[in-house]
């Protein structure tokens, strides 16, 4: 287990059932073949940077103006900086220039697929008193950002406030065209009533913040420019859904020791009081090796295999996945990332399937 960082424990404790729930169930990693046996990656994205300023610099765009770049996303509130596409020897200069704490090479990061809401009766979310899980439609009074692949803005089970794209295409764009934060939203938060399945907080406010594509990527620039809007509405979104992530590890030091924007941008958004319960990660690697789940200031999840919904290993299950098979009631996943760095494990395993994106 991780050491809890005080910025962490800032977090507002009227929401703290509501945190506790999502955090148990919201993102655990579910078994999809697609996923199993791969490494998390940073590849980088050639002639992409992100450039941190100091904090005494007010305006990041004009900065980068005046420097002769073309921001692609502007950070005002996480942090201070930008990020663009220059040329190697134009980023060496930028490292030179005193107002600039550090640049980083930009880098993929992709989509963790999620456990699915029926795990419910396994962590007894419907005895908690917040979540007044009774078939009446009572929603929980607490706004999410899920900074994923958008949500489906029509779909009947979730209750969706607005978002932002941060992708290709324009900033109101934020809708899911991949389908993984439609499924991570209706994880989280879908509707107490007759359709479909409910939420572990269900009815909540939700907030899409679009940072992957349509083929479940994007950019850690993209996830830096989620969290720094996120970060601006702090006064509303209280909890954060990050079921993504790509290599790296944490210095301990709120990335400003290795030069991690990501990790800046959380620290400053958890200060600002919002939760980040994040997914260990689906690659049966330690989890220290993966970032966001690295970072000391989240909740980290991890996957356990619960083919019955009640503890005492006596269900029965044999599913078998592109890296391994899972047959033991009440194990931990195989797939899944453990170590130090996760907090929390949670039903993750052939799971049924949370409210998916509507076409119709």
């Amino acid at each position: 287990m991780k050491d809890r960082n005080p910025l962490l424990a800032a977090a507002p404790l009227a929401l703290a059932a509501c945190v506790a729930m999502i955090g148990l169930i919201g993102l655990a990693p579910t078994a999809s073949a697609a996923s199993r046996g791969r490494a998390a990656s940073a590849t980088t994205i050639e002639g992409q940077y992100i450039v941190v300023l100091q904090d005494n610099q007010a305006d990041p765009a004009g900065f980068a103006r005046r420097a002769g770049h073309s921001p692609m996303h502007v950070y005002r509130h996480a942090l201070k900086g930008f990020a663009a596409r220059m040329s190697d020897r134009a980023a060496a200069a930028l490292r030179r220039n005193p107002a600039v704490r550090f640049v980083q090479a930009d880098s993929v990061v992709k989509a963790s697929v999620q456990t699915l809401p029926d795990g419910i009766n396994r962590i007894d979310a419907e005895t908690n008193a917040t979540a007044q899980i009774d078939g009446v439609d009572v929603r929980v009074n607490v706004d999410v950002a899920i900074i994923d692949t958008g949500i489906d803005p029509s779909h009947a089970d979730l209750n969706v406030v607005g978002g932002v794209n941060f992708t290709k295409g324009k900033s109101h764009q934020w809708q899911d065209q991949h389908g993984h934060g439609t499924h991570v939203a209706g994880t989280v938060a879908a509707l107490d009533n007759d359709l479909g399945v409910v939420g572990v907080a269900p009815g909540a406010r939700l907030w899409a913040v679009r940072v992957l594509g349509r083929n479940g990527s994007g950019s850690t620039s993209g996830v830096v420019a989620g969290i720094d809007w996120v970060t601006a509405r702090a006064d509303v979104i209280k909890v954060a859904n990050m079921s993504l992530g790509g290599a790296g590890s944490s210095d301990g030091n709120c990335g400003n020791t290795n030069g991690d924007a990501e990790h800046v941008a959380i620290c400053a958004a958890v200060a600002a009081g919002i939760t980040f319960v994040v997914a260990a990660g689906n690659e049966s690697t330690n989890a220290n090796e993966s970032t966001p789940a690295a970072y000391e200031e989240v909740l980290t999840v991890s996957a356990l295999a619960d083919f019955d919904g009640e503890p005492g290993g006596l269900g029965s299950g044999n599913y078998a996945f592109s890296s391994c098979t899972e047959a033991v009631d009440d194990s931990f996943a195989c797939f899944s990332n453990y170590g130090a760095a996760v907090d929390i494990m949670a039903p993750g395993v052939a799971l049924s399937s949370p409210p998916a994106v509507d076409r119709a």
